[in-house]
């Protein structure tokens, strides 16, 4: 079986890729990120993904697209539907590559996260399925999370410390709002 393998970072991709290749599977990665932010981190999540893929002798395809503009258009309105937004348009652009490259089926490494809408991640990639004629291979690699992070520092691979998206970045760095001390606004 041919398996087309998003890849959203490299230390995620290293338990379902060895996963598939355990089956015997032909795994080719993918990598369509466009919404990584800063730019600086985006170049970084790409470089490793490509530092790995010949560490692993991966075949890889990317699409290095950076498209704050349409992902801020998309959910600046509802923030709070922005992994939605992100889900579908990665998974979306994967299976229409995977039926394009005459894959057999393909898969996610955001089913890897713990942190991720699992469930809706894979709604969303049946959903693609159907409409680019190609199978979704579920499968929760979040059982491999330690291994996979164990595996990625061992490598000395870059460990990125939010999701990725501009909203995740404020997330983890903007902590709780401060509170007005009385008399103050």
């Amino acid at each position: 079986m041919k398996i087309l393998l998003h890849m959203c970072c490299a230390p995620c991709a290293i338990y379902p890729l060895e996963t598939l290749r355990s089956t015997g599977a032909e795994v080719v990665g993918y990598f369509f990120n466009h919404n990584i932010h800063p730019y600086q981190e985006y170049r970084r999540r790409l470089e490793t993904v490509q530092q790995y893929a010949s560490l692993v002798q991966l075949e890889l395809v990317c699409h290095d697209e950076y498209l704050l503009e349409e992902f801020l258009a998309a959910t600046a309105a509802c923030p709070s539907e922005r992994c939605r937004y992100c889900y579908v348009s990665r998974i979306d652009r994967a299976a229409k590559n995977a039926a394009e490259l005459g894959h057999d089926a393909f898969t996610t490494t955001l089913l890897y996260s713990r942190y991720q809408q699992h469930e809706l991640i894979r709604r969303e990639g049946e959903l693609a399925a159907q409409r680019h004629g190609v199978r979704f291979l579920y499968d929760d690699y979040r059982r491999g999370w330690r291994h996979g992070i164990d595996v990625s520092k061992g490598m000395g691979l870059y460990r990125q410390q939010y999701c990725g998206c501009i909203y995740s970045e404020k997330d983890r760095y903007l902590s709780a709002p401060p509170r007005s001390r009385k008399g103050t606004p």
